[in-house]
């Protein structure tokens, strides 16, 4: 199982937005649909109407842009790939109006506002030059400018674009990020603006209808809908999240779940995929979950989060009748740290730890949800199984070490460049028999570690290069032929494969 969380960094819908625009020119008049909407057979209730709850909450959900800042050479050129008759590519003109009418965004690796052109004279040396860095949602926790959305949104963003319904744009600040819950707040300077109402994860029921607002692949406020499928799903230490069948896509991370009353019951967060796309099971962080956090932000830019120091594990049937326990319960204790208030208490490996602070541990997931919960400093007691019989251990709770605020990413190091493919910042390996078939690829070369200027134009390890500088290559000795012809001067653009889908990106040579 792969749980993807969704920043959409550099998002390489080259030929995504091919097949988009063929299925918009292509595609016949919608039918009406009143009869499958007016009653469901048997049942005899009418099936919801969202309209209203979009009309009512729309307002309220933003589109969040992140832009890096790296270096570049102006003295590096043009893309060498101008798009001509037997380029084999299209032009830059293409691209950015393709990008521009369905994403409102320039294509991957390319800077600034689409069709921009470049500042001329520029001083022969190393300038910030802006890149799109992903796409995400958030929604307006106050009429004063704070936006909750995810922490993985804005994590590493040296720059943050809020987008309202209005089409009014702000650079947001990052109040505060953290990781393990996967929550953010940023701040914009705004006023008057149209919060939410926030709803009691609690009440929900399996079953119950439930709505998504965001920005799928960069497509501003759409709206999908399905029905809870689970609740209380061990996905993450921190949090139970809600499961649903909501369609949920890269865009989307940081938007608000709706239940019918038009109240925000979660963050849209994760997905369970193969592919990276929806396959019809997403997660959310309850709101509650996330409110507690974002206080604790909004008031210190980070949160406090108490700690035992205690590696844990699932107490197993086998290993539970062998210790008399009874049935599995509890938190395996694997190790202790040196030093922890667990030490300093008296745990040892092998405890079982039942209760925390008089709360049940019924399996090795609630621990650290109690514990972290905890204010660092607290005294409380720990109930553990040791040896047959079972002990309260009084114990001073830790503080675990604080997230940092989102910050820009530090820069690769940059290693000596005596060939071509260092230059590039690739380390590449032919494919196997196996994955050609599974891609259904005739050639191509996978790429094994990643490294500047490589990292900068989206490369990730895994992915198959198939073509460089317009130039099929077979294999690692052909990749290797083809970069010692180009000018390596000059920008040199790439075709990758990345899963099923396909996309240019272009590297700027060390």
């Amino acid at each position: 199982m792969m749980l993807s969380k969704f920043n959409d960094k550099r998002m390489g819908l080259w030929l995504g937005v091919l097949s988009l625009t063929a299925v918009l020119w292509s595609a016949p008049a919608v039918l009406p649909l009143q009869s499958a909407w007016a009653q469901s057979s048997g049942a005899g209730r009418t099936l919801p109407d969202f309209t209203d709850l979009v009309e009512t909450v729309g307002p309220s959900v933003v589109n969040i842009r992140t832009i890096d800042k790296v270096a570049v050479n102006p003295a590096a050129g043009a893309n060498p790939n101008n798009g001509g008759p037997n380029s084999g590519s299209p032009s830059d003109e293409e691209l950015q109006e393709l990008f521009r009418r369905f994403f409102g965004m320039p294509p991957p690796g390319r800077p600034g506002a689409p069709g921009q052109p470049r500042q001329p004279n520029r001083p022969q040396q190393q300038q910030p030059e802006e890149q799109p860095r992903g796409v995400g949602s958030g929604f307006i926790l106050t009429n004063d400018g704070f936006i909750m959305t995810n922490a993985h949104v804005v994590d590493g963003a040296d720059q943050v674009i809020v987008t309202l319904t209005d089409k009014r744009e702000f650079t947001a600040r990052i109040v505060g990020a953290d990781k393990r819950t996967d929550v953010a707040v940023v701040k914009i300077e705004a006023t008057g603006l149209p919060p939410v109402k926030i709803g009691d994860p609690n009440r929900l029921k399996v079953g119950e209808w439930v709505m998504a607002i965001g920005s799928p692949f960069g497509l501003e406020n759409t709206v999908t809908a399905g029905i809870v499928s689970a609740k209380g799903r061990d996905t993450g230490d921190y949090l139970p999240f809600i499961q649903t069948d909501v369609a949920i896509n890269p865009g989307n991370s940081g938007g608000p779940l709706i239940n019918m009353r038009g109240e925000v019951v979660g963050i849209n967060s994760q997905i369970y995929s193969r592919s990276g796309g929806f396959m019809g099971i997403s997660f959310s962080i309850p709101i509650d979950e996330a409110v507690q956090v974002s206080t604790q932000l909004r008031a210190s830019g980070r949160v406090q989060r108490g700690r035992l120091g205690v590696g844990i594990g699932d107490v197993s049937k086998d290993v539970a009748e062998s210790l008399g326990l009874g049935k599995p319960q509890g938190a395996l204790v694997s190790n202790v740290e040196a030093g922890s208030p667990a030490d300093k208490a008296g745990l040892e490996a092998g405890d079982i730890i039942l209760k925390f602070d008089g709360k049940k541990i019924e399996k090795s997931s609630d621990l650290p949800r109690a514990v972290g919960g905890t204010k660092p400093g607290t005294s409380s007691t720990v109930t553990v199984f040791r040896r047959g019989t079972t002990k309260d251990y009084p114990i001073m709770v830790g503080e675990f070490e604080a997230d940092k605020t989102a910050q820009s990413k530090p820069a690769p190091e940059k290693a000596a460049a005596p060939n071509a493919t260092q230059l590039l910042g690739l380390t590449v390996s032919d494919l196997t028999d196996a994955l050609k078939r599974e891609l259904n690829l005739k050639g191509g070369v996978r790429v094994d570690a990643v490294a500047d200027p490589a990292m900068k134009a989206g490369i990730r390890e895994g992915d198959v290069v198939v073509q460089v500088a317009n130039t099929e290559v077979a294999d690692v000795k052909a990749f290797t032929q083809v970069l010692s012809r180009i000018d390596k001067s000059k920008p040199i653009n790439v075709l990758l494969r990345r899963g099923e889908w396909a996309q240019y990106t272009v590297i700027r040579p060390r």
